[in-house]
C-alpha cells in the first residue's frame, strides 16, 4: 500500500504526527538545527515528536516549575533517555558505562525499565550528543527505544535454562534486528554521520518495512518461555511463546493484539490481552513479524492516535480477518497452537545454577531504581561487582536484575561483594514488594497525574501489616502502580492494582491474573490513601480466612464477588460489582 493510500484511508484527516512524519525526511526534521540553539534548553514540539523515534522524550521537572516561574525561568527542560539491549542482556563493560553516563550527563541514577531498558533522566540539551555517542561506541543503541516503530524486543531471561535462553534471546535479537528502523537519520545527527539520502525518491529505499511514514503508533513484540510468563506476554502486540520439548526448541505459539495503555473517562480505549492465534517454527518467525508489523503499518488508524494501537486495528476487524490477511503475506499458514502453561509472571530472587554449570544471582531492585542510598550503596556496589564479572548482566522485565554467568571461581568475590554493599534479593521483604511494579511519574514523566515510584514504597509499609497480621506477609501477590492510565508498569495485569487519576488520587483495580493472563477490573475510584487501606483491609482479611489451598488473590477477589473477570479488553469498561 503506497504512503499516499496509508494516510488517506480514513475518511477523517490523518493526525498532526502523521504530517510531522510526512515532513521530517525519514525521522531528521530540524534535529541538527534544534540542537545547536544555545536561547534554549527546550525544543519545538515537532522535533520532539521525531526525537522519541531517537530514543528520547523532552520533559521537565514539575517540582521545580512554580518557583521558576516565580523567577520568570523557563521550565527545567531536560531529557529522559533510553538505551535499548534487546532481551535485557547486557556486558559487564556496558553496564559500567551506563553507570557513567549517569553520573557524567545525567540524574546520577539509572532507570531499569519494564521492556528490559535503562533509562536515563535529566540529560540536558547540550549533552544529548556526546551521551548518544557514547552509548553506540559500547555497542549499544537509542535508536527506536520509543517512537512509531517497533520497541525494545523482550525476552525471558531465563539463567537456569541457559541452552533454551541462549536461542530465544538469538531470536530475539534477529527479530529486533530485522524491524529497527534503516534511516541514516540516527547515524547523520548523533554519530556525525556522512548524509546519504539527497532526495525523496533515495529515501524510499531507506525503510522497506516502515515506509515514509513508519507505523500509526508504537508497536511491542515480547518471547516468553513458560512456564514463566515474566515479558506478560499478553500485553504484547505481538506475542511468541516458546514451546520445548526434550529440551529442545520446536518454535512458538503467536499471539496478536495485547496492550495496556488507556485514557480515564473514554470507554473507546481500554486495555486488551492478546489472543495465541497459531505456531511457527524459529526460521519463520522473522517473517511472521514483519508480516504482522505491515500489516499494522497498512491498516492502523492514522486518524486518532487513541485508536491507533494494533489491538483496535484487530478488535475493529476481528481476529479471522488479520489472520486470513496474514495468511496471504506470508503466503503460508501457521499451524495450529501447541500446548503451554504458565504459572507465574514473577523473578526467582537469590542464587540459582544454571545447566550450564554457571551461577546467577537475581537482586530485587526497588521499581527499577539504581542509586546509593543511606545503608544501601545498591550502585557502587554493582560498579564493583562489574569490575570483575566476565559474565553479563540481565535486566528483567520485572525491573529487577540479574548477575549472570557467574563462574565458580568468581563466585566467592561476587558474594563477597554482595554482602559488602549490603546488595539482597529481597528475602527479608514481603511477597508483595517483591512482586511491586511502578511507573517513573512524577516529577519528571509529563503525562503523570499522581505518584508512583515515590509513593509505592510507603503504601506498601501500610499494606504489609495487614498481611502480616493475616498470616500473608509470604504469600505472592501481584501489586502494580502508575502515575497515569498509559499503562508502563502494566498495571491492567495486576491482582492488585493503582492508577493515577489526579494528585493523592487512584483508581483501584482488582482480579487480574497472577500469571499475566487475564485483565483486572476497577473497583473504586479516585480514592486516596485513607480510602484505599479502609478497602484493602476487610479484603484482605477475607482473603487469608477465607481462600481455597493454592488460590491467587485475583482468583480469590473474582470468585468471592469484589469484581467481575474481565478476559477481553472491551469488557473493562462494563458495569463493576462493589460489596
Amino acid at each position: 500500500m503506497s504512503e499516499n493510500n496509508l494516510l488517506s484511508k480514513n475518511s477523517a484527516p490523518h493526525s498532526d504526527v502523521e504530517e510531522i512524519k510526512v515532513r521530517s525526511n525519514y525521522l531528521r526534521g530540524s534535529l541538527t538545527e534544534t540542537l545547536k540553539d544555545p536561547i534554549t534548553g527546550s525544543i519545538p514540539e515537532d522535533d520532539n515528536r521525531l526525537m522519541k523515534h531517537h530514543g528520547s522524550y523532552m520533559q521537565d521537572d514539575r517540582d521545580l516549575r512554580n518557583e521558576r516561574q516565580k523567577q520568570k525561568l523557563e521550565p527545567a527542560y531536560q531529557f529522559m533517555l533510553r538505551v535499548r539491549a534487546s532481551g535485557g542482556v547486557v556486558t559487564p563493560e556496558q553496564w559500567l558505562m551506563m553507570d557513567r553516563l549517569a553520573h557524567k550527563y545525567a540524574s546520577g541514577s539509572i532507570r531499569l525499565t519494564t521492556r528490559q531498558s535503562f533509562q536515563l533522566h535529566g540529560v540536558l540539551k547540550w549533552n544529548l550528543k556526546n551521551t548518544i555517542r557514547e552509548v553506540n561506541e559500547a555497542l549499544l543503541t537509542t535508536l527506536a527505544a520509543c517512537g512509531d516503530v517497533n520497541r525494545n524486543v523482550m525476552c525471558n531471561p531465563n539463567p537456569h535454562q541457559s541452552e533454551i535462553h541462549s536461542e530465544v534471546y538469538d531470536w530475539a535479537c534477529r527479530v529486533s534486528e530485522h524491524l529497527d528502523p534503516k534511516t541514516s537519520a540516527y547515524h547523520e545527527i548523533w554519530l556525525d554521520g556522512e548524509r546519504v539520502v539527497s532526495s525523496e525518491q533515495e529515501g524510499e529505499e531507506q525503510e522497506p518495512i516502515y515506509g515514509r511514514v513508519y507505523l500509526p503508533r508504537k508497536f511491542k513484540i515480547g518471547i516468553a518461555v513458560p512456564p514463566s510468563n515474566d515479558v506478560d506476554v499478553f500485553s504484547q502486540d505481538l506475542g511468541f511463546i516458546a514451546i520445548v520439548e526434550e529440551g529442545r526448541l520446536l518454535g512458538f505459539n503467536v499471539s496478536v493484539g495485547g496492550g495496556m495503555g488507556m485514557s480515564h473517562g473514554d470507554p473507546k480505549t481500554y486495555p486488551q490481552i492478546s489472543k495465541v492465534i497459531g505456531f511457527c517454527t524459529p526460521e519463520q518467525m522473522i517473517d511472521v513479524a514483519e508480516k504482522t508489523v505491515t500489516i499494522q503499518r497498512d491498516y492502523g488508524d492514522r486518524a486518532v492516535r487513541k485508536h491507533a494501537r494494533f489491538k483496535y486495528t484487530i478488535d475493529d476487524r476481528g481476529i479471522g480477518w488479520f489472520t486470513d490477511e496474514l495468511t496471504s503475506r506470508l503466503g503460508w499458514k501457521l499451524e495450529d497452537a501447541k500446548p503451554y502453561q504458565f504459572d507465574d509472571n514473577g523473578d526467582r530472587y537469590g542464587w540459582v545454577k544454571g545447566s550450564n554449570g554457571k551461577w546467577h544471582f537475581t537482586l530485587f531492585i526497588q521499581s527499577g531504581r539504581i542509586k546509593d542510598e543511606e545503608g544501601y550503596p545498591l550502585m557502587t556496589g554493582l560498579r564493583e561487582i562489574a569490575k570483575l564479572h566476565s559474565g553479563d548482566f540481565r535486566l528483567t522485565p520485572n525491573q529487577n536484575l540479574i548477575i549472570a554467568n557467574i563462574s565458580a571461581q568468581k563466585k566467592k568475590k561476587v558474594e563477597s561483594l554482595i554482602e559488602q554493599y549490603h546488595l539482597t534479593d529481597g528475602v527479608h521483604y514481603s511477597s508483595l514488594r517483591r512482586n511491586s511494579m511502578a511507573c517513573v511519574s512524577l516529577p519528571t514523566c509529563g503525562l503523570a497525574m499522581a505518584e508512583s515510584e515515590r509513593y509505592l514504597p510507603s503504601l506498601l509499609d501500610k499494606i504489609e501489616p495487614m498481611l502480616e497480621d493475616s498470616g500473608l506477609h509470604q504469600e505472592d501477590i501481584v501489586i502494580r502502580m502508575t502515575g497515569c492510565p498509559n499503562g508502563c508498569a502494566r498495571p491492567m495485569l495486576a491482582e492488585l492494582a493503582f492508577i493515577g487519576k489526579a494528585p493523592g488520587k487512584y483508581n483501584m483495580y482488582l482480579g487480574g491474573g497472577f500469571a499475566g493472563d487475564r485483565l483486572n477490573k476497577l473497583y473504586k475510584e479516585n480514592i486516596g490513601e485513607a480510602e484505599i487501606l479502609d478497602s484493602l483491609r476487610p479484603i484482605i482479611s477475607r482473603y487469608g480466612a477465607e481462600r481455597k489451598p493454592g488460590e491467587h488473590f485475583g482468583d480469590f477477589v473474582i470468585r468471592v464477588g469484589y469484581v467481575q473477570e474481565v478476559r477481553d479488553g472491551q469488557e473493562f469498561h462494563s458495569e463493576r460489582i462493589t460489596i
